[in-house]
């Protein structure tokens, strides 16, 4: 079963935000929960400095060594880095943590929010420097913000607004990276027709499975979806449709305890055999196999 966890910080509990190393996290964690997968309602910025490690994100591994950037959204599914025998990974890394409403208003930065962005990015040394100032900077400030007395309310209004906007422009970096998963060298109006599949998707992949349907509201033909989603991602947009369906299916078995047949309604299908085969295919094993397989 996956564990839930809230936003919780421990020595503020009204912040919206937590600043700290992988080694200060980890004695926080039962070994059960460090072992086992969770689910964050919370966002998760980590900068790994130095070390190596593997994380898990949504029943994908992802390789963890310095240099890297991970960003985990409100509902994903993860394991934390972890190393030989199964134990939390030795990684010289910086977390952030902070609620989705915490973040300052910046319309450039909605898209890194989305629940469907990128997961990781092995970042340049130029780019991994100039992260790894901005995550000390905010470090620094959120020591000091809260490390400042209480009587200094005026002081820490100024530092609190500081340490918002320095996530933010955080954030604006993060957004001006490329998305590894997508190929960028593709023309602007097909870019925009796979964005726009992308967003639709992840309002509507519970209920319908219809390349059709999803070209229709959007505006286009069909085939210019698929293209548009072969020319940004290699998939087309039935496999994409698919694959999302699929991770919500996972998340559900591996996260509830919800039967399978109430599973496959609430994703859709009529009928649960036919779940069963889809997911099959998709996951390589059938629905209860794959349950028992994260217990």
């Amino acid at each position: 079963m996956i564990i839930d966890i809230a936003f919780d910080n421990p020595d503020s509990p009204h912040a919206g935000i937590e600043v700290l190393t992988f080694d200060e996290l980890k004695p926080r964690l039962k070994s059960s929960v460090a072992r086992r997968p969770s689910r964050l309602d919370f966002h998760q910025i980590m900068l790994v400095r130095d070390g190596e490690g593997t994380a898990m994100v949504d029943f994908v591994d992802y390789e963890c060594v310095r240099g890297t950037l991970l960003h985990l959204r409100p509902g994903q599914v993860q394991r934390l880095p972890y190393g030989a025998a199964g134990h939390p990974a030795d990684l010289d890394a910086v977390l952030l943590l902070f609620t989705p409403d915490y973040p300052p208003p910046l319309p450039p930065a909605s898209p890194v929010l989305d629940g469907f962005g990128p997961v990781a990015w092995p970042l340049p040394p130029d780019t991994f420097g100039t992260f790894d100032r901005a995550v000390q900077e905010l470090a620094a400030v959120y020591r000091s913000w809260h490390g400042a007395p209480a009587t200094h309310a005026a002081g820490l209004d100024l530092t609190g607004a500081l340490l918002r906007q320095l996530l933010g422009a955080l954030l604006l970096r993060v957004a001006a990276l490329s998305d590894p998963d997508v190929d960028h060298d593709v023309h602007a109006t097909t870019a925009d027709a796979y964005l726009a599949f992308r967003r639709e998707l992840e309002r509507s992949f519970a209920t319908t499975r219809s390349v059709e349907t999803y070209a229709a509201r959007l505006g286009y033909a069909p085939r210019t979806l698929t293209r548009a989603c072969q020319a940004a991602t290699g998939r087309t947009a039935k496999q994409l449709l698919d694959a999302r369906v699929s991770l919500e299916a996972q998340r559900l078995l591996a996260h509830t305890d919800q039967p399978v047949s109430a599973i496959a309604h609430a994703l859709g299908f009529t009928e649960a055999t036919n779940f069963g085969k889809f997911f099959a295919r998709q996951a390589g094993l059938a629905p209860g196999d794959f349950r028992r397989a994260q217990r």
